[in-house]
C-alpha cells in the first residue's frame, strides 16, 4: 500500500507524468496560421479579379520597379534564415547567439517595412494611390496586409528578446514562443514569395 502511495506521488511531481500543454499551445498557433492563409488567399483572388481595372490609370508594368522589389524580397529570405541560426542558438541555450540573430533578424525586418513605406509613398505622391483604381485598391490592401503583419512580427520579436535578457534563462515556455514566432515569421516569407511572384512579377510581365 506504501508502494503504491509513493508510486502516485512520484507521478504527480514528475513533469513527464502529466499532459504538456505545450504541444496545444503550437498547435493552436498552426490553427491560427490556418486562418491566416484564408485571409492571404482571399486578399490574392481579389487581386486576381482587379488586377486589369486600371481605370484609365497606369498599370503595374508602369508603376512596380522589379529591382526594388527584389532587394526587398532578398532582404526577407535572408532575414529567415538569421532567425534559423537564432532557433539553432535557443535549442543549444546561448542566449548570446540568440539575441544576437534575433538583433540581425529584427534589422532586416524593418528595413523591408522602411522600403515598402518608401514604395507606397512613392506611388501615392505619383497619384497612384490606393483610391485611383482597383487595381490599386487590391494591390494596396494585399502588400499592406502582409507588411501589417512583418511589424506585428518585429514587435512581437522585441517582447521575446526582452524576456530573454531580464529572466536570464531559455525555458521550455520560452522555446515555445520563439517557435510560434518562428512558425509565424517564415509564413510571411512564403507569403511574400507569393506576392512577388503573382503580383510584382506577374504584372510586369
Amino acid at each position: 500500500m506504501l508502494q503504491k502511495v509513493n508510486t502516485v506521488h512520484l507521478a504527480d511531481e514528475d513533469p513527464s507524468a502529466h499532459h504538456h500543454p505545450e504541444s496545444h499551445s503550437v498547435f493552436g498557433f498552426w490553427l491560427y496560421l490556418m486562418t491566416d492563409c484564408v485571409i492571404f488567399a482571399a486578399l490574392f483572388a481579389v487581386f486576381a479579379v482587379m488586377s486589369h481595372q486600371f481605370a484609365g490609370g497606369a498599370s503595374g508594368k508602369d508603376l512596380f520597379e522589379i529591382k526594388g522589389v527584389a532587394i526587398e524580397t532578398a532582404i526577407l529570405l535572408v532575414s529567415s534564415i538569421t532567425f534559423g541560426f537564432g532557433m539553432i542558438g535557443a535549442q543549444k541555450q546561448n542566449r548570446g547567439a540568440l539575441l544576437f540573430w534575433l538583433a540581425v533578424t529584427f534589422m532586416l525586418g524593418l528595413s523591408f517595412i522602411v522600403l515598402e513605406i518608401r514604395e507606397f509613398s512613392h506611388l501615392v505622391a505619383e497619384g497612384n494611390g490606393p483610391d485611383r483604381s482597383a487595381f490599386l485598391s487590391s494591390f494596396f490592401t494585399l502588400v499592406g496586409t502582409h507588411g501589417l503583419h512583418v511589424t506585428l512580427g518585429l514587435i512581437w520579436m522585441v517582447v521575446l528578446a526582452g524576456q530573454v535578457i531580464f529572466k536570464g534563462q531559455l525555458s521550455e515556455t520560452m522555446l515555445r514562443r520563439l517557435t510560434c514566432l518562428s512558425l509565424f515569421w517564415h509564413f510571411l516569407d512564403v507569403v511574400w514569395i507569393c506576392v512577388f511572384t503573382f503580383v510584382y512579377l506577374a504584372s510586369v510581365a
